[in-house]
């Protein structure tokens, strides 16, 4: 976040999250394409890595779907992802459905189930369940969610679910043990930006700069092309930017210059780690994906392996779908 300091030396006028969001035509088809899938009651998957704007996008989703009036949302706003299990979901559903946040759901499943569908016939709407962060859902719960689709359907009702998180997310589903599921679900990837990026910067100064003042004035061209070369989400745009006013603003500078930008870029941007930390990928997932010991994944991430182990891992990464 920048100081006050060097918004007003720079003419900022807002916080870079209070540009407002980026629309684009590509990005209205995206969820036009998303919501025809929620219409029709399907499991839905969206990956996009770390910073790519997938919860604004959603958010964005939610608002027009209640707005419409047609769905109901319900919402899993547990921030504990890996434990969360398939009871905490259908109490998310209760919720939402019923509109009563004192209600005691039952705990006895078969009761359970049948109240559910009591619930959703009275509703007389299909229902949307949004969950964030599910890249950190156990593939039990992922499997409960297909059956508990299947429950909402016999009773007369429809239900989708709508699976947000890290291309992860993506690769678990097409991975052979999670079949029954995988090929049950509408994947969709997701890229706030896409190739418009310099189109990016330049509407996100716009819309963060004091009334007439140019962007390329406080930020050179060059420096917003090299910034568009460089990096890909909003959320790295972001930060970027605030690294590069503040060194401008030390260096007594009253425009950001490529070479001010080219320093900003940290060390180790483009190291291996740092890239699949993006879509996901943490030492401890890379662990359990390659049923490999923790500090063997750590050494393999720094180059410190031999080269017939550091193959044969890179193979497996390969095979379940890492850029490696």
């Amino acid at each position: 976040m920048l100081n006050r300091q060097v918004m007003q030396h720079f003419h900022i006028a807002r916080a870079w999250k209070q540009a407002g969001y980026f629309e684009t035509e590509r990005l209205v088809q995206f969820r036009e394409d998303v919501m025809a899938a929620i219409m029709a009651g399907e499991l839905i998957a969206i990956s996009g890595p770390i910073g790519v704007g997938k919860t604004a996008m959603i958010n964005r989703l939610q608002d027009q779907i209640v707005a419409d009036k047609r769905i109901i949302v319900a919402r899993s706003l547990s921030v504990d992802k890996p434990r969360v299990v398939l009871p905490s979901l259908i109490t998310a559903l209760f919720l939402d459905i019923t509109g009563d946040p004192d209600m005691k759901v039952p705990t006895q499943p078969e009761r359970r189930e049948r109240l559910l569908q009591e619930a959703v016939r009275k509703a007389k709407k299909p229902i949307a369940l949004f969950i964030d962060e599910a890249h950190d859902l156990h593939g039990h719960t992922l499997n409960g969610l297909k059956r508990l689709r299947e429950v909402i359907g016999a009773g007369g009702g429809t239900l989708s679910v709508v699976l947000v998180g890290h291309p992860r997310l993506h690769n678990d589903l097409r991975r052979a043990t999670m079949e029954e599921i995988g090929h049950r679900t509408t994947k969709f990837a997701f890229s706030s930006i896409g190739d418009e990026r310099r189109e990016f910067v330049s509407w996100l100064l716009r819309q963060c700069l004091a009334d007439g003042v140019d962007p390329s004035d406080v930020f050179d061209d060059a420096a917003q092309d090299y910034l568009a070369e460089r990096l890909s989400k909003p959320l790295q745009f972001a930060e970027h930017l605030n690294r590069a006013f503040t060194d401008a603003y030390r260096m007594g500078a009253d425009q950001v210059t490529r070479d001010i930008v080219e320093e900003t870029i940290s060390v180790g941007f483009d190291d291996l780690d740092a890239r699949l930390s993006r879509i996901g990928y943490t030492p401890k997932a890379l662990a359990d994906l390659t049923d490999t010991r923790l500090p063997e994944i750590r050494r393999f991430l720094k180059g410190q392996l031999d080269t017939d182990r550091t193959d044969e891992l890179s193979t497996l990464m390969r095979g379940a779908g890492l850029p490696i």
